[in-house]
């Protein structure tokens, strides 16, 4: 779980601790985590789970602040295609290609003393 001491973390440390505070997030909403850091040559899945009957692709972005613009913001058109590729492969892998899916942001902000402020975005993108 992230500490008080997040503003000293590397960003991949950083990056690391929010995935594991989302995943944590959805299982107590009721989600089972298929995969974490399912990686395809060209891109990665931070966590893949299983809301119901939908397999939900989650990406997650920690930030220490908003500065440079709010998490969902730098899951831009580019990055988006690169979900979707690695989403596509996922379900191809696991036999899975007719089952419902979804595409899913958590925004984790973890400021310096507080505590980590937790943002879902369901239906974040489409193919």
């Amino acid at each position: 779980m992230i500490q008080r001491g997040i503003t000293k973390l590397s960003n991949k440390t950083l990056g690391d601790e929010g995935e594991h505070l989302a995943a944590n997030y959805l299982i107590g909403l009721g989600y089972q985590i298929m995969a974490r850091n399912f990686r395809i040559r060209a891109a990665e899945l931070d966590l893949v789970a299983k809301d119901g009957d939908t397999i939900a692709f989650v990406e997650v972005k920690t930030r220490r602040s908003t500065r440079f613009g709010t998490g969902a913001e730098a899951v831009n058109g580019r990055k988006q295609q690169k979900i979707i590729q690695a989403a596509r492969y996922f379900l191809q892998q696991r036999h899975l290609e007719g089952a419902p899916c979804r595409f899913e942001v958590i925004e984790i902000y973890a400021e310096k003393g507080g505590t980590p402020v937790l943002h879902h975005i369901k239906g974040a993108f489409e193919t």
